[in-house]
């Protein structure tokens, strides 16, 4: 049992490994404000998934690692990632029981909140710009969120992770 726990912990963390390069690779300039917001999908999955194990100190820790990557102020992301991860802690029953397109839906407020903390946090550091296609992202995560969250659901089923 302890070797499944272990080895859950390990594929959860390179999961978020995936995520943080996922949102670094180079896209092409237009496409710039289009990119998925992959690590805060994967840390809803997660915490959606076993809350138990994953929860705001992991949002915490996730948002640092987004902030050093990224190279945004120390902290920002942190601060967003932790109270998506509360958000998600408060819903996950629900979450769980809604059809994929639901999920969606909810993925879409959930990170167009994230963005917009985000946002507001660049705005008090001076750091933003005056455009709303900061948005853009939590439409995008929302038309993958899907795909995503069946990826990972088989990856949870096919490592026993509990």
């Amino acid at each position: 049992m302890s070797e499944e726990r272990a080895g859950g912990g390990l594929i959860i963390f390179a999961t978020f490994i995936i995520s943080l390069v996922l949102s670094q690779i180079p896209m092409p300039d237009m496409l710039t404000w289009a990119r998925p917001e992959w690590v805060v999908m994967a840390l809803i999955y997660w915490v959606m998934a076993l809350p138990h194990r994953i929860g705001v100190g992991s949002g915490f820790l996730l948002g640092l690692a987004h902030d050093l990557v990224r190279g945004s102020v120390l902290g920002l992301g942190a601060l967003a990632l932790t109270i998506i991860a509360f958000l998600v802690l408060l819903l996950y029953k629900r979450m769980r029981m809604f059809p994929l397109w639901q999920q969606s839906g909810l993925i879409l407020v959930l990170v167009g909140i994230n963005q917009l903390l985000f946002h507001w946090m660049q705005g008090i550091t001076g750091t933003t710009s005056d455009s709303l296609l900061f948005l853009l992202p939590a439409l995008v995560s929302a038309l993958v969120w899907p795909w995503l969250f069946l990826l990972l659901r088989s990856i949870r089923q096919l490592f026993r992770i509990e």
